[in-house]
């Protein structure tokens, strides 16, 4: 009974390293989905308003589809400028694999 209560102990003063990669939540979303709030915060018109809400419910659908902030960055830069990266040498280019 003293064994298994100390045994307790020693793992709740371990709990703290469990916790120091997980992303930073703000809000249920990722930390860094939030910094139209900031802008917000700066410049507080409706237009700013409607910014900070339409960002946020696109990366609300992110990552209910699956990706991490980053990976949403990564995916949207493709978008925008496409597979083609003219200044990589052919040898750096890296072809796009689906591991879904």
């Amino acid at each position: 009974m003293v064994q298994d209560a100390q045994e307790n102990l020693m793992e709740k003063t371990n709990w703290h390293w469990r916790n120091t990669m997980r992303p930073v939540r703000f809000f249920n979303l990722d930390a860094r989905a939030a910094m139209p709030f900031f802008a917000l915060l700066l410049y507080a018109r409706m237009i700013t308003l409607m910014i900070t809400i339409v960002v946020t419910i696109i990366f609300w659908y992110v990552e209910r589809k699956g990706l991490t902030f980053p990976a949403a960055l990564r995916t949207i830069r493709v978008w925008l400028i496409g597979y083609n990266r003219p200044a990589w040498f052919s040898f750096r280019h890296r072809r796009m694999r689906d591991y879904g």
